[in-house]
């Protein structure tokens, strides 16, 4: 297997009034291509911090990121728009559609980016909308369908660029206990059957057994890395 994800020595802080304070310290991370990985953590344990470079939404204070083999550290801009266009796709709890735009257009929209011909575009919306259990509602709108079905026109979204990695922030936030393990068994097929790397941001570690390996931040440090199924949450520290 090759490593999609590779951290070495990654370090972030932030400046403050009081000086920097760090988010993530010197951490090392490897996620194999199929992986299927949550991350875990309390509040400021540095996950979104983590993701956000993972998604080349920022970049680290030191250290290295190696993204499919190729370091992002030094990438400009544009470059790393490229990468965030071509190799990650990205799900959030808020499903970020256009709402006065179709389901196949919205999910369309990564390949206009990469000047992708109108038709193509639509037969690979079609084709995707049908994988996630919505090919009958192609030119139906965003406000016209339910929470459920608008994340995974998200996710969808996310797929059709043909993404090596997909990053995941609580995808299930805004949906109901039923419709939120119905996202995560979609997650689970989609990464079985088309070997896409994915990693989950949950605070709910009901969410996180959908996955097979979860790594638990605290403090910006990684306090546990292994298999979900033997991993125990410690309980929250008294005030």
């Amino acid at each position: 297997m090759n490593a999609v994800v590779t951290l070495h020595g990654l370090y972030k802080d932030y400046e403050t009034d009081a000086g920097p304070v760090p988010a993530l310290r010197y951490l090392d991370l490897s996620i194999e291509a199929g992986e299927f990985v949550a991350i875990m953590g309390p509040s400021g344990s540095g996950k979104s911090t983590l993701m956000n470079l993972l998604g080349c939404l920022d970049v680290a204070t030191s250290g290295e990121y190696l993204l499919n083999g190729r370091d992002v550290g030094g990438l400009s801009q544009n470059e790393l728009a490229e990468v965030r266009s071509s190799v990650i796709g990205f799900v959030f709890q808020g499903f970020n559609l256009l709402p006065r735009a179709s389901l196949a257009t919205n999910v369309a929209l990564p390949l206009v980016y990469q000047r992708v011909e109108r038709r193509a575009r639509r037969e690979r919306a079609a084709a995707i909308l049908q994988q996630v259990g919505l090919g009958d509602r192609l030119d139906s709108l965003p406000p016209r369908i339910s929470g459920g079905q608008q994340q995974r026109v998200a996710i969808a979204r996310a797929l059709v660029t043909n993404p090596r990695l997909i990053l995941a922030d609580e995808p299930t936030g805004n949906l109901d206990s039923v419709t939120g393990r119905e996202i995560m068994t979609l997650f689970q097929r989609i990464n079985r059957d088309s070997g896409i790397s994915i990693i989950l941001v949950t605070h709910d570690l009901n969410v996180a057994h959908y996955a097979t390996r979860l790594v638990y931040l605290v403090d910006g440090t990684i306090q546990y890395d292994g298999a979900v199924a033997e991993f125990h949450e410690p309980a929250p520290e008294l005030p």
